[in-house]
């Protein structure tokens, strides 16, 4: 996407779950903000791909769910947000231009939901 879109990095802890679950459902609700010519979203967790393959199905998601199993978390520890006691990434959000600078960031706590109202607010200012 570099040169093209800027890119909305989403990571989340595991599949299925509650909180996780709701925050995707509501980025698919609204994928108009978050996925177009000018943005792409990518959602990042720790479990194997058949998982997300299947995760994705069940909600309906049209957007990359991207899997950093192997190196198990390999990405989200790159990225400061990995959660070695759980094995899982946290919630983590980045948005980067299109030149590939992290332009906002956001990370909470593995049971705190983000603010999608702060997402549009940050890609705005893009």
């Amino acid at each position: 996407f570099n040169g093209k879109k800027n890119v909305v990095v989403l990571f989340y802890p595991f599949a299925f779950s509650g909180i996780c679950t709701g925050e995707l459902c509501a980025l698919r609700d609204d994928l108009a903000s978050f996925q177009n010519d000018k943005v792409e979203l990518l959602a990042i967790s720790c479990d194997p791909m058949y998982s997300l393959k299947m995760f994705g199905e069940k909600e309906g998601y049209k957007f990359q769910l991207l899997s950093d199993f192997w190196p198990h978390g390999a990405i989200a520890k790159k990225y400061g947000v990995f959660n070695e006691e759980r094995g899982c990434a946290v919630r983590g959000t980045f948005i980067i231009d299109k030149t590939g600078k992290i332009r906002w960031q956001i990370v909470n706590s593995l049971g705190d939901a983000r603010n999608l109202v702060d997402y549009k607010a940050a890609l705005a200012s893009l």
